[in-house]
């Protein structure tokens, strides 16, 4: 699922000599004057959206790139676990606790993304523990695939997905350390995991694409009323749901969609809110005070009065999800005004601590993911201080229920793989405790470090310095090699001089080269290609303790064999030239003739040629 990049901020530049800074973060500019402002114009907005007066909005700007739109060739087999000692039974070194300060008073919620990298469940034993003590109060788990779906609905099962009792574990884990478990599933679009089997193209809204679904086909609300039960039945306790509805890409463009236009002379806003409406009316009649959460890309752009008349507003609450790190808040109180004005009581924002930066991201860039949760913290203040305000007769104030911390781990269920869980612990751990205190300072950085087992933390470079002490740190430092032998080792071989003026492309291919020249270079070369395949295998065993081997196959596959492949050609290479001894294996430079000239046809009269004796002195033929 996903994300873009999300609607221009305010500018970070402006500062005063008030603003604190850390690591090159202000925590927050101006901000007395901007919450005033803020304050006034949210309120102002409430107020109007109470008295029943329709706002003459923009059409919200739409995300173009962040959170996805949506959801083994050459790698030795990934080995099995070697057991939960490698993790090193984080959870019994915790002593003390540390305490929450909570300065926000909403839920903070942690999203695991489980359409890709998985973690397995005695990685969440490690992890649950950790995230109680940041501050988190629930996950909300995206299983997808991962979930043990049974019956006519076991073909969209992972290979390597959960089993029941997995599930029933993951719950106890989330109990034993105060946190709710909230899942998240699909109901209309990145529908993918279920579209792309054969068995489900019927119910694809545009034939050749698998992503959303066709709300007006037979066979779609018995499909997820089956989905959406058999997720309920393995979640009795549950006091939320999630049912996604978001990115509905092409909807409308389907010819039954297209029939239903004609038909009843609506517009794509009807036809989305009359299928979440049935989505979520089914809900709250199977499970009567169940509560719902959706994603709120398309509301935002719809009329309050259309929403409103839905009903929608009475059994769910929107999500509204920005992950640029600079937020524009006067739009997002906008749109605020708008669904108090539609009838919904609370809301909720998701910011990011990963994946929504690029969906080939390996590394998470945390000043990025700092700077979203400090907008929204200017936000929440602005909408708590107006919801607290004097109103006028009759006014509902909205407030926000809780901030959704979004981990994508693929932007849809066929992109790559971004940015590991345990690669991204750092920047989760920053931004959970910059929400519960309410800022980022010198105090919550220290905490973080104390947490996780650092000396420093770099918030430009995205770097920490020391062992860490978190589950899933021995996968954060050697990812970190691979990316350093990715930017430094490769790259030094590809600008050496020598490389490029004897071991270039050409003298590989013809094995033309001078030894006197080379061993320089075989020495970087040598050196480059021995840290790569010391890493690989350490590398292999650690991901397995994490992963299941598809995800660790893939992971290799992605982002260390286009590196390692080419490399131990060039090793290849180097040495069948050594061994050569200068002696020219191939063509020289210059010999070879890419594109010969076509020989002519001879005429009438050739006689072929003559030897040299026979031929003129000028070096012509003769007639």
């Amino acid at each position: 699922m996903r994300r873009p990049e999300d609607i221009d901020g305010e500018s970070s530049g402006e500062s005063d000599g008030g603003d604190r800074t850390v690591e090159g973060v202000t925590t927050p500019p101006r901000m007395l004057q901007r919450n005033q402002k803020l304050l006034l114009q949210v309120a102002s907005l409430l107020l109007c959206a109470c008295a029943g007066l329709r706002l003459l909005l923009p059409r919200c700007l739409e995300p173009t790139s962040g959170r996805p739109w949506g959801e083994a060739g050459g790698v030795q087999p990934s080995p099995e676990p070697v057991g939960e000692s490698t993790l090193g039974s984080w959870s019994q070194r915790l002593t003390g606790e540390v305490p929450r300060r909570d300065q926000t008073g909403v839920m903070k919620v942690v999203h695991l993304d489980m359409k890709g990298a998985a973690p397995r469940v005695s990685y969440l034993e490690q992890l649950f523990p950790l995230l109680s003590r940041l501050g988190a109060d629930a996950v909300l788990i995206e299983y997808e695939d991962m979930f043990p779906f049974h019956g006519e609905l076991e073909l969209l099962r992972s290979p390597h997905s959960y089993s029941k009792h997995d599930i029933e574990r993951i719950q106890q884990l989330a109990t034993q350390n105060h946190l709710e478990v909230i899942p998240l599933v699909q109901t209309f679009g990145h529908f993918e995991f279920v579209l792309k089997h054969e068995k489900f193209w019927p119910l694809r809204e545009v034939d050749r694409y698998p992503s959303t679904l066709n709300p007006h086909a037979a066979g779609t609300m018995p499909l997820l009323r089956a989905l959406l039960g058999q997720v309920l039945d393995q979640h009795p306790h549950t006091r939320w749901l999630h049912v996604g509805a978001d990115e509905v890409f092409h909807l409308g463009e389907g010819a039954d969609s297209r029939a239903w236009l004609l038909r009843h002379g609506e517009d794509v806003g009807h036809m989305y809110l009359n299928h979440v409406r049935e989505v979520v009316t089914f809900l709250s009649w199977r499970h009567p005070g169940l509560r719902l959460l959706l994603w709120d890309d398309v509301l935002r752009r719809l009329p309050p009065q259309a929403v409103q008349e839905s009903g929608i507003p009475q059994l769910a609450d929107p999500m509204m999800w920005f992950y640029d790190p600079d937020l524009d808040t006067d739009q997002i109180g906008r749109i605020i005004a708008k669904y108090a004005e539609s009838g919904f009581r609370s809301v909720w924002f998701a910011s990011s601590f990963k994946g929504s930066t690029g969906p080939a991201q390996m590394w998470t860039p945390l000043s990025h993911h700092l700077s979203n949760q400090l907008s929204w913290l200017r936000v929440l203040r602005a909408l708590q201080a107006a919801s607290s305000g004097p109103h006028i007769r009759d006014a509902r104030p909205i407030r926000c229920q809780g901030i959704v911390l979004t981990g994508w781990q693929r932007y849809d269920h066929y992109s790559v793989l971004c940015e590991l869980l345990p690669v991204a612990v750092p920047s989760l751990a920053i931004c959970l405790q910059t929400l519960v205190a309410g800022e980022f300072t010198e105090v919550t950085k220290k905490t973080v470090m104390e947490l996780l087992g650092f000396q420093t933390i770099n918030l430009e470079s995205s770097t920490c310095q020391g062992d860490g002490m978190f589950p899933g740190a021995e996968v954060y430092h050697l990812v970190e090699q691979v990316k350093e032998l990715k930017e430094n080792g490769l790259r030094a071989l590809e600008e050496d001089s020598t490389a490029q003026g004897w071991f270039s492309p050409y003298h590989r291919k013809n094995h033309f080269g001078n030894p006197q020249n080379l061993e320089a270079f075989g020495r970087k070369l040598t050196k480059v290609s021995e840290a790569w395949e010391s890493l690989l295998p350490t590398l292999q065993m650690h991901l397995g303790v994490v992963f299941y081997s598809n995800t660790v196959d893939e992971w290799l596959e992605e982002y260390v064999l286009p590196q390692l492949e080419p490399l131990r050609a060039m090793v290849r290479d180097y040495q069948e030239l050594l061994q050569l001894k200068g002696k020219p294996g191939g063509a020289r430079p210059g010999e070879v003739v890419l594109n010969p000239p076509a020989i002519p046809t001879p005429g009438p009269g050739f006689r072929g040629p003559r030897s040299r004796r026979e031929s003129p002195g000028d070096g012509s033929f003769g007639g």
